[in-house]
């Protein structure tokens, strides 16, 4: 029975190196049905700012799986990343990029690595929800949910147990994000309980990632926010070796991508001098997904035999370890010349079906009393912070009341300080004047009828609640 996967070939290097790895795929037997989609560049020439046709949705929601070559993004615009929002619109919620160590046959600082990052692939920055709210300020949300937490959390653990990991780690910044951060972080905590048989720790991302580039062998599984987890899964994969050997599983509950973790490099596509192995193990992980997994093996095990022989490509070459310079139709020729046989030093991988994984848990909305107690406006003025806090201290008498002023969250008023540097966007908070009493929308609608006649320019409101009693804001620096 063969399965029905959406292909789509890329920008620069990705036509070759998908030829390559299509090529290794159908020589091993892998009973695939590929259906053609274009992505990328040309689609992005023709006006359509998401990079992929509309039509091209039905073929990859129809298909098992959906292998997609690296592509390139447009600056400027409106153009948005192809791969952001397959991966939002597919719901494709877990990133999973694999970093081991292939040596002495790969040059690595670190031959006993091998961790893999699951990386959470919806939320935080990449929602790419951003805003020019004054000429010279440039704001992005970072978003992060209790639902997209709890999935990505659990993802972890149960890939850890599915393929005998011992250990999953948490990278986060919650000593700064605390609201944020300190959500994921806690969402780790409490799902952690939930598999004594697995070791967890939590590290500070900054800290997490020294110790990632200095001594990966003491992790494991690393889970973590989407920006982390983008930034640390490339550092690792060339810590191991190179970029250019790892692949990327993109997973959801309604559908798979498949990847390698680099770009299109422009300037070395057509040359056929890229290595394919990122798409490979991309495509390797796929098999495995669709439960083809003695292909899988078999493909991978050909993959090591052709590293160990010193076949490689440019970017991997080195005179000590390698015997062979090729280019990538020929990288490919030599993996399929190995197929069916078994690496003699390297270890021999062992795939299980990725589909068996469960990564959600019966949701649990959280339920609190939400309390409307104050509102932060966001105001642009070009003024100095004395004449700032002059102004807004002396407007007319209000229910609601100004407690603070902050710039770039350092405090101005009260208690400020001279030395604090100032730009055109102010954040100035109100609660009532009678410290036990809520807020209601039409005290904020009417407060801003008055700073808007005084002449501010509000471009913003966040309205500030307590739940359970507990603010859900952050307080002022200074």
């Amino acid at each position: 029975m063969k399965h029905t996967i959406a292909v789509a070939y890329g920008d620069g290097i990705g036509p070759e190196i998908m030829k390559a790895v299509l090529f290794i795929l159908k020589e091993s037997g892998a009973q695939l049905e590929l259906q053609e989609i274009e992505i990328g560049e040309k689609v992005y020439s023709r006006g359509i700012l998401t990079g992929i046709e509309p039509s091209s949705w039905e073929t990859i929601r129809k298909a098992k799986a959906f292998l997609k070559a690296p592509i390139t993004t447009p600056q400027g615009g409106g153009f948005t990343s192809l791969n952001v929002t397959v991966r939002t619109t597919m719901g494709l919620f877990a990133n999973i990029r694999p970093c081991t160590a292939y040596f002495p046959f790969i040059n690595t600082k670190h031959p006993k690595m091998d961790l893999v990052i699951v990386r959470e692939n919806e939320e935080d920055l990449y929602a790419g929800i951003e805003y020019r709210q004054t000429p010279d300020v440039m704001c992005s949300h970072k978003i992060i949910s209790r639902q997209g937490s709890e999935k990505i959390v659990r993802y972890a653990f149960e890939y850890a147990r599915h393929h005998g990991r011992k250990k999953v780690t948490c990278f986060i910044k919650d000593n700064i994000m605390k609201f944020s951060d300190g959500l994921f972080h806690a969402v780790f905590d409490t799902i952690a309980k939930e598999y004594p048989d697995i070791e967890n720790e939590s590290w500070i991302v900054d800290i997490g990632a020294a110790k990632l580039a200095d001594t990966p062998e003491i992790f494991d599984v690393i889970v973590m926010p989407n920006l982390y987890g983008d930034i640390l899964s490339d550092v690792a994969a060339q810590i191991s070796g190179s970029v250019g050997l790892a692949g990327s599983a993109n997973i959801g509950n309604h559908g798979a991508m498949f990847e390698a973790i680099h770009g299109s490099a422009p300037k070395r596509g057509g040359q056929n001098v890229a290595n394919p192995s990122g798409l490979l193990q991309g495509s390797i992980m796929m098999l495995a997904y669709l439960n083809e997994t003695e292909i899988a093996t078999r493909i991978h095990e050909a993959w090591l035999c052709t590293l160990e022989q010193g076949i490689h490509t440019y970017d991997i070459f080195n005179e000590k370890t390698s015997t062979l310079k090729v280019g990538t139709k020929e990288f490919a020729e030599a993996v399929v010349k190995n197929l069916g046989n078994r690496p003699k030093k390297l270890k021999s991988p062992i795939y299980k079906s990725a589909t068996k994984i469960t990564a959600l848990s019966p949701e649990h909305p959280t339920k609190c009393k939400r309390e409307l107690v104050g509102v932060d406006l966001f105001i642009y003025a070009k003024e100095t912070a004395k004449s700032f806090e002059k102004k807004m201290c002396s407007l007319e008498p209000h229910p609601l009341k100004l407690q603070m002023i902050s710039n770039r969250g350092a405090r101005i008023w009260p208690d400020g300080h001279p030395e604090t540097f100032c730009i055109e966007q102010w954040r100035c908070r109100f609660f009532h004047k009678d410290k036990n009493h809520s807020v209601s929308h039409e005290e904020i609608r009417h407060l801003l009828e008055n700073l808007e006649k005084s002449g501010y320019d509000v471009f913003k409101t966040e309205n500030l609640y307590l739940f359970d009693g507990k603010p859900g804001f952050s307080s002022a620096q200074g």
